[in-house]
């Protein structure tokens, strides 16, 4: 009788952490030291599983293990360092740097450089050691060049530019000239890491790209004006906002991020900051993923939110569009096409014609979050789709299933039990391991690699 019981219980508490969470507990080594890792996850969804990366003491230990898919596409917690955020400089160790039209400017080793002068054909050319980190203090600067980037990083680890409270301009009127093989497109055109913050205003106004870095770009703090004809803020590997006041002006785009060479980058993640964008064909398009967790966007564009794997968790998302409110379509082959909504306060006004207010090439997951859509045709999705959650309202009527709008304008959509088209399924994410909704090894909450080289550094040099 005992040992019925015995099993019972254990039945009992087998079937408790299925429905519930996963319990996993792995004895791991690290540099020859045991760890001990106890990881709880609660979704009620298909229980799929998958091997993940977890970080003891900020040290990535790789195990086979089982362990619940949960959380963001991208870990947020490791994305901005504290000197990222810093939006201020130390001003006892800065060397004060006063320009001179026609004169050019090279920073050749590691600190902080206040830079001052309203001046003409002038560029500030980063051009340091692999290990430096080189901080660029604009103070009431104004640059206008005629062909070449007001703010050139050639080489260093990291760059960036803080703005004092003052007012700084840059611009470029006419076509850009290349260096050696480099296409200098954009006013502040970065080869390494740059982390743009502070407390003042940098306006920016280009004939072609306003920043564009060919590896991350970051977005701290400061008012920021960009009116340009090419992308306004554009990176190879990723863009990532966690604060400041953005305004954008673009024929283009508005943020763009996309890697030809590593698919598993090109993406953009906003945590925070105010954004009014409009842009005459993508507000946001990062070509592998756009995951926005918090922030102020007003989007009026084209297409305003693109991406492989579109994924929001918050934030209050105005979307004002021509063509697709929030689209996702196989612009990277390290994701499936998927939109998944978690949370966040999303108001999407679609245009007149061939319109939808969100369209996936595959997979649509509304799991959380408040979303108020006015379109003739709110849904498109060619795989699953299903509404698990949140509060959806479709032209002023709240909605509890998802009407897809097909090519040609046949609807379809019911209350299905395991989630057909529109299907109110029991899912709260995309099934692991199927071809439709499967979630890339990145959900696990690593960051994509860094396999991508780096460009080379062009052989012009200026006078400094």
């Amino acid at each position: 009788m005992k040992k019925k019981v015995m099993m019972a219980a254990a039945f009992i508490l087998t079937a408790v952490i299925a429905v519930y969470g996963t319990l996993t507990y792995m004895k791991l080594k690290d540099n020859g030291k045991e760890t001990s890792v106890s990881e709880v996850t609660s979704y009620e969804s298909s229980g799929s599983k998958r091997s993940k990366t977890v970080s003891e003491a900020g040290t990535a230990i790789e195990t086979s293990e089982t362990v619940s898919v949960s959380g963001r596409i991208f870990d947020i917690s490791g994305l901005f360092t504290e000197r990222d955020l810093e939006q201020t400089f130390d001003a006892d160790e800065a060397e004060t740097l006063i320009l001179e039209s026609g004169t050019d400017v090279t920073v050749s080793e590691e600190g902080v450089y206040i830079i001052k002068g309203s001046v003409s054909d002038v560029t500030v050319t980063v051009d340091a050691g692999d290990e430096d980190k080189v901080q660029l203090v604009l103070d009431g600067v104004e640059i206008t060049n005629t062909d070449f980037p007001c703010i050139y990083v050639k080489n260093a680890d990291k760059v960036f530019v803080t703005l004092t409270e003052s007012e700084n301009t840059l611009s470029v009127t006419g076509e850009f000239g290349a260096d050696g093989d480099t296409n200098t497109d954009a006013v502040i055109f970065s080869k390494d890491d740059i982390v743009i913050g502070g407390s003042g205003t940098l306006k920016i106004s280009s004939s072609d790209n306003g920043i564009s870095g060919k590896d991350d770009v970051k977005l701290t703090g400061g008012t920021l004006i960009i009116d340009c004809v090419s992308d306004a803020v554009e990176a190879n590997d990723s863009i990532a906002v966690a604060d400041g006041n953005i305004t954008i002006t673009t024929k283009k785009d508005g943020l763009h991020a996309e890697n030809e060479e590593d698919d598993s980058k090109g993406y953009i993640v906003i945590t925070g900051g105010t954004l009014n964008i409009t842009a005459d064909d993508d507000a946001i398009q990062g070509n592998s993923a756009v995951q926005i967790d918090g922030g102020i966007l007003d989007l009026d564009a084209g297409e305003c939110i693109e991406g492989t794997y579109v994924q929001i968790n918050g934030g209050t998302i105005s979307i004002d569009a021509s063509d697709d409110g929030i689209n996702a379509s196989a612009k990277s082959s390290a994701y499936t096409p998927t939109v998944e909504i978690n949370g966040g306060d999303i108001t999407l006004k679609m245009g007149s014609g061939d319109t939808d207010g969100i369209d996936s090439n595959g997979d649509l997951y509304i799991n959380g979050g408040t979303l108020d859509i006015t379109a003739q045709s709110p849904f498109d999705y060619d795989g699953t789709g299903k509404l698990n959650g949140g509060t959806v309202t479709v032209n002023g009527s709240k909605i509890t299933s998802l009407t897809n709008q097909m090519m040609g304008g046949r609807m379809q959509g019911d209350f299905g039990n395991g989630g057909g088209r529109g299907g109110f399924g029991n899912d709260t994410r995309p099934d692991e391991g199927s071809s439709n909704g499967s979630r890339p090894d990145e959900a696990s909450g690593q960051r994509p690699g860094d396999g991508s080289s780096r460009p080379g550094n062009p052989g012009r040099k200026k006078q400094g």
